[in-house]
């Protein structure tokens, strides 16, 4: 590999909104998260349409054992949050593993994880914002579609030109919305277990053993609900990369790294848990009306279904401001280190908002597509995008694992969030990263899905390479 030599501790001291202030940056990015911001989209980060709407395929799969895929999936999670939250404490910046990647590995690494995950959020913006759409239409029948996704798409473009204070004040509540929702269900749900709510009685266990036990569709089954619940925790990563713009960006990442443990058990397994508990997990209202309106019916909650409606809506809207902020960011941060077009790069009033209406406008593309070929060219960019998410915490575990040691040489002050039990647990989550992949060969339409990913992934490595080698960089540190 083609390094340049440099320390450890001079790389953490440069935070990329330092190092955007190239030629056509114009300014550097703004503090203007509050800390209130950063705990409340750290908390409402784990709660999104994946957990509402994509857990009815993990459950359909998975049956009552989706409990235990989401607990495993919930352990690797953490483990990569630990070691993402180890490095971005030390050195917070907008472009977070990005960043990390290519001062650990080499220029080539930032580039190909960053336009990777440039990508995923671009597109899933363009299927937050029809997921949306459909829910509109549900109540205003007489609309289409496309007028609800340009609405929204307008909407949080303007929130994510505007000062960066708007999209925290959004996501602060939104993320207060659904967190709220989650926990009155989990109340709710937890009473009817104990058979405590009104006429109800303690269901026990006869819906976690009955109808064809726990594992009623064997380990294949728990497979493929493993496979469903490891993207549902897609997006955890934007925290980090908001923490670059709050006014206490080290004392923000720690905080949101240190409660992601008992985040991620209360609000996936927990809510996992008293789903299966209380309806059979075969129920057709759980493919019908999703899971948490399925159950809330079943308890005969007045107008649960709507209510429902609203936060899975909330939660999707969320989804396309949060992905759009953190697409926004990655790319500014891509292009203020070289690695795309520099007069994108400019920043005015601390946003960058070329890089906002580059990745607006992408999503707008996205949604074109959707609505033309929706079963060839939208497709094809869901799966190109499909593990994306698998590649960057690859990523993540083998830039902590490098970064750890320079850390540990030449500025072991930057520590002040570890990796539990390192290097162990790193190579754990290097090998359950690993092993997903090899579940995903298994399945046909996964099969295709990493296809495209790897295929995407290999070309823009190949660009990463010849990029470095021409500029004659390793990891980038002098140039930044």
């Amino acid at each position: 590999m083609n390094r340049t030599p440099s320390s450890a501790a001079a790389a953490c001291e440069q935070s990329d909104a330092v190092q955007g202030a190239g030629p056509d940056s114009g300014s550097t990015l703004s503090n203007g998260l509050k800390q209130r911001h950063l705990s409340m989209i750290a908390l409402g980060g784990v709660i999104g349409a994946g957990l509402f709407v994509g857990s009815r395929e993990g459950i359909a799969a998975a049956g009552p054992s989706i409990v235990l895929a989401y607990a495993v999936s919930g352990a690797l999670v953490m483990l990569i949050m630990r070691m993402l939250g180890e490095m971005a404490a030390a050195n917070p910046a907008s472009g977070s593993f990005s960043v990390h990647a290519e001062r650990s590995i080499g220029s080539w690494a930032g580039f190909t994880v960053g336009w990777m995950f440039t990508a995923l959020l671009c597109v899933a913006v363009a299927a937050e914002a029809m997921g949306a759409a459909d829910i509109m239409v549900q109540w205003f029948p007489g609309s289409e579609p496309w007028m609800w996704v340009l609405l929204f798409m307008v909407i949080f473009t303007g929130t994510n030109l505007a000062a960066v204070s708007n999209f925290g004040e959004f996501e602060f509540w939104f993320a207060a919305l659904k967190v709220a929702a989650i926990a009155v269900f989990l109340v709710l749900g937890l009473l009817a277990i104990f058979g405590l709510l009104p006429g109800t009685s303690a269901p026990g266990t006869t819906h976690l053993t009955g109808d064809g036990g726990f594992l009623p569709k064997g380990v294949d089954g728990l497979m493929i609900g493993l496979l469903a619940s490891v993207f549902a925790y897609g997006g955890l990563e934007t925290v980090t990369i908001a923490a670059a713009e709050s006014k206490d960006p080290v004392r923000g990442v720690a905080r949101a790294v240190r409660t992601a443990m008992w985040r991620i058990a209360l609000f996936y397994v927990g809510s996992m848990a008293i789903i299966v508990t209380i309806i059979p997990w075969s129920a057709p209202s759980i493919a019908k009306s999703g899971p948490y309106v399925a159950v809330l019916d079943y308890l005969e909650i007045p107008a649960a279904g709507q209510v429902m409606n609203v936060v899975i809506l909330v939660a999707l809207l969320s989804a396309v401001n949060a992905n759009l902020y953190g697409s926004s960011r990655m790319a500014y941060s891509l292009i203020s280190r070289g690695q795309g077009p520099a007069f994108l790069g400019k920043v005015s009033g601390g946003v960058p908002r070329r890089a906002v209406l580059l990745c607006a406008a992408f999503g707008f593309f996205a949604v074109v597509l959707s609505f033309l070929w929706p079963d060839t060219l939208f497709q094809w960019l869901l799966n190109m995008v499909g593990a994306a998410v698998l590649v960057v915490w690859g990523f993540i575990a083998v830039a902590q694992l490098r970064m750890r040691r320079m850390l540990e040489r030449e500025a072991p002050e930057k520590l002040v969030v570890k990796m539990w039990a390192f290097p162990v647990l790193t190579w754990v989550a290097l090998a359950g990263i690993a092993a997903v992949l090899l579940l995903m060969l298994r399945d046909e339409n996964q099969r295709i899905q990493l296809l495209f990913t790897g295929g995407f992934g290999v070309a823009l490595t190949v660009i990463g390479l010849i990029r470095q080698r021409a500029l004659g960089r390793g990891a980038g540190l002098s140039k930044q």
